[in-house]
């Protein structure tokens, strides 16, 4: 007994003295590097930055708390370590050494043991782009009322098909910019082609691209494809090695832009950023979705369902899945059920964060084959009890707008380059 009790001193004594030894250069700040810089830096979407000791140390006790209860790095799925490439979440030893710096006092501890400052680039996440696409004149956001979705047509120019490897949408104005998303207008698509280019507008018809009827819908047409989007904590787009995402010679971008007023007159200009490939690719990058927009979501509903799928008319693979909802959203999970009848989860979202919309990236590409039905079901909170929820006594149907809802699942696909992206979907 005597022994186990020196035993357990000795451990607590080399607890406390590795907590008493862990100091902001050399234990902390490589931590804040690799996990969080990369959005607590001036202009990104973390609202405080991690850089310098001085900023970092006023946080301390809050980035204890938020590691400890799995807030940040912020991370949704329900799934093991591994699966996904872009999982975030820090080790245990990480969490650790943030906890014990906390607890000890937050130490600066000696400049010289700093690792080299992580350079990244201004103003993009992604490399340096090779093309740069904006909204031709600021749009005005007055300081309160609501905002219908806005386009702008902006021409590529592009003479020659272009691949593409990453790209990322970066508003001027995160305050006020709920969402902007980009989408590929090839030249044979009528769509808008009665608005000018180079004009900001609000269309005649509304809704997402994506199906108002009651059933579930594939998304927009091949020739209108979304390329990329910016929402709070969305990620750039990037694809791997030898894949690519083609905008075709002659194609227009569209933007379409919906703000939030905050009580200030204000500006934006959203900008797009594109990074060639280097060489040809041998798969195509493309995004299919499984949603449905006719669903009435009762008063007071606490766990309402709503389901979506949509057939794969040829082989692909499946590089990453991301579900979208507004702020009714309680959980989604996207799955796929296989021609044989095998059923596969591809991620859970137990508890959706509309602050949040995470897309989720596979470490190995998913093999899907001809007649594979991919799935969405999600559910709803409409009750008093959701915190988050705009008005418990309404019912609830499609709509642009946070206080209605939307329900999709986006699935990006890739496919060998000469198969035709109309193939990809068929009737169920």
């Amino acid at each position: 007994m005597k022994t186990f009790a020196l035993l357990l001193v000795s451990a607590a004594a080399l607890l406390a003295g590795t907590a008493a030894n862990v100091t902001f250069y050399r234990d902390v700040l490589p931590v804040l590097q690799e996990r969080c810089q990369s959005c607590h830096r001036p202009g990104e979407v973390g609202p405080m930055a991690f850089g310098a000791y001085d900023q970092t140390r006023p946080w301390a006790k809050a980035i204890k708390q938020a590691v400890l209860l799995g807030k940040m790095p912020p991370w949704y799925a329900d799934a093991p370590q591994g699966r996904f490439h872009n999982d975030p979440r820090l080790s245990q030893q990480e969490i650790d050494k943030l906890v014990a710096w906390a607890d000890s006092g937050a130490p600066a501890g000696n400049p010289k043991d700093a690792p080299r400052p992580v350079t990244f680039l201004d103003g993009w996440t992604i490399d340096k782009p090779d093309a740069i696409f904006q909204v031709p004149t600021p749009f005005q956001i007055p300081a309160t009322g609501t905002l219908e979705y806005t386009y702008v047509i902006v021409p590529t120019g592009f003479t020659e098909d272009r691949w593409i490897t990453q790209v990322e949408v970066r508003p001027g104005n995160r305050a006020v910019v709920h969402h902007a998303n980009v989408y590929i207008r090839e030249p044979g698509s009528n769509w808008l082609r009665e608005y000018p280019m180079g004009k900001l507008f609000v269309p005649e018809e509304r809704g997402e691209r994506v199906g108002t009827g009651g059933s579930s819908s594939a998304g927009a047409s091949v020739r209108e494809q979304v390329i990329a989007g910016y929402s709070p904590g969305r990620p750039a787009k990037q694809v791997p090695a030898g894949y690519a995402m083609l905008i075709p010679a002659g194609s227009d971008l569209v933007f379409q832009l919906h703000y939030t007023t905050n009580g200030k007159a204000t500006t934006d200009i959203t900008r797009v950023g594109f990074v060639y490939a280097k060489s040809t690719p041998s798969k195509r990058v493309i995004r299919v979705q499984a949603s449905n927009a006719g669903f009435v979501i009762p008063p007071g509903a606490q766990d309402y369902p709503v389901a979506g799928s949509a057939a794969l008319g040829v082989d692909c693979e499946l590089l990453n899945v991301y579900p979208h909802m507004h702020l009714r959203g309680k959980s989604m999970t996207l799955s796929a059920v296989y021609p044989t009848g095998e059923h596969e989860e591809f991620v859970r979202v137990p508890h959706y964060d509309f602050n949040w919309q995470l897309v989720y990236s596979f470490s190995k590409p998913r093999m899907l084959p001809k007649g594979t039905v991919l799935k969405a079901n999600a559910t709803f909170d409409n009750s008093a009890t959701n915190p988050f929820n705009p008005d418990p006594k309404k019912s609830v149907r499609w709509g642009d707008q946070s206080w209605d809802e939307m329900m999709v699942g986006f699935f990006d696909l890739a496919i060998p380059v000469k198969t035709d992206p109309a193939s990809v979907l068929v009737a169920q």
